[in-house]
């Protein structure tokens, strides 16, 4: 029997992320999870779609959304493969997740470096979550890395 643990889905993350490199998208992939179970999963789609705003975590929460009825997600965690932006951190907040898990950091395009100090730890006033969410980072940060390294490099 597999183990369900914070790698799997984000493996299961990956498996989205590897569909968006595949369609020339920006290797991104999120899976929505509420009781050990995928109940969204979504991978950007900004190209495909022609909408800056076509995230995986926004496309993710939309269809977990819609799936279960509900305009909150209290006990769902969501895992990403890369830092969330600052647009997609504030879907997160208005979600209320339980937890947001993610792999890879980005220095450029990530949100959360809008709330960390010099040190680069979230400063408790200006957490970008809802109150109660926990925040996760580095879970099969090599592996996300790569892809999204991948992606780039055959872009130059």
């Amino acid at each position: 029997m597999t183990e369900v643990n914070d790698e799997y889905f984000m493996q299961q993350a990956l498996r989205q992320a590897q569909i968006a490199f595949d369609e020339d998208e920006v290797p991104i992939g999120v899976v929505v999870v509420i009781n050990n179970k995928v109940v969204a999963k979504a991978y950007n789609q900004v190209e495909k779609l022609n909408d800056a705003t076509a995230h995986a975590e926004i496309l993710a929460l939309t269809s977990a959304f819609g799936s279960l009825g509900s305009k909150y997600l209290p006990t769902a965690s969501l895992y990403v493969t890369v830092e969330p932006c600052l647009m997609c951190c504030g879907a997160m907040y208005w979600s209320k997740l339980s937890r947001i898990v993610y792999g890879a950091s980005d220095t450029k395009s990530g949100g959360l470096r809008f709330f960390t100090d010099e040190d680069g730890l979230v400063k408790p006033e200006s957490w970008p979550f809802h109150p109660k969410a926990q925040l996760v980072k580095g879970v099969l940060e090599n592996e996300c890395a790569s892809l999204m390294k991948a992606f780039f490099k055959s872009k130059r």
